[in-house]
């Protein structure tokens, strides 16, 4: 009997805790909410007085790959000497990477890798993705050049994963094909 009376007083006294008419004491508020400044604001915290700090150098942000090649055609020749596309060459790989052209690539170099795409009147005229030259790059270059940029094309590395940069080669050479 003295247990369940027990029971029955935590219990009510539980359930009266529960209440939210009044707040209740927080115990290091500053834990859960915590001061913070903005980006380029002062901090008192820091030596140099900057809030938004350089990251350490090596860093890798998370999920990034490093891609270890400078702009630059020797740079661009070196990438074609050493790398190789790890993507298969898949119905789905075309089926994306001919998305992913369509997106980024036609606008200068048309809808059949031509370099008859519809920016062409403001920029000089890109290469055919059909012709010799094109065809003789080795993959490793071309992923370069997606992803550096060449002459008037800009780089497309922020814009495209690496994983669709190789699917967008896999839908260059279909187009080859």
């Amino acid at each position: 009997m003295r247990l369940e009376t027990t029971a029955i007083v935590l219990a009510l006294v539980l359930v009266t805790a529960c209440t939210s008419s009044k707040p209740r004491y927080e115990y290091a508020p500053d834990m859960v909410d915590s001061l913070a400044y903005e980006s380029f604001s002062a901090s008192p915290v820091t030596r140099d007085g900057k809030t938004m700090l350089a990251p350490a150098p090596g860093t890798i942000a998370r999920g990034a790959k490093p891609f270890r090649y400078d702009p630059g055609p020797g740079e661009a020749a070196r990438a074609g000497r050493e790398l190789v596309n790890p993507v298969q060459r898949t119905d789905e790989a075309l089926a994306r990477g001919d998305r992913m052209f369509q997106i980024f690539c036609t606008p200068c170099h048309g809808a059949r890798g031509l370099g008859d795409g519809p920016m062409i009147p403001a920029f000089s005229k890109p290469p055919s993705l059909l012709d010799v030259r094109a065809r003789t790059l080795p993959d490793g270059h071309i992923f370069h050049i997606i992803s550096r940029g060449q002459n008037q094309m800009p780089a497309h590395a922020i814009q495209i994963t690496p994983e669709d940069r190789w699917k967008i080669i896999h839908f260059i050479r279909s187009l080859q094909d």
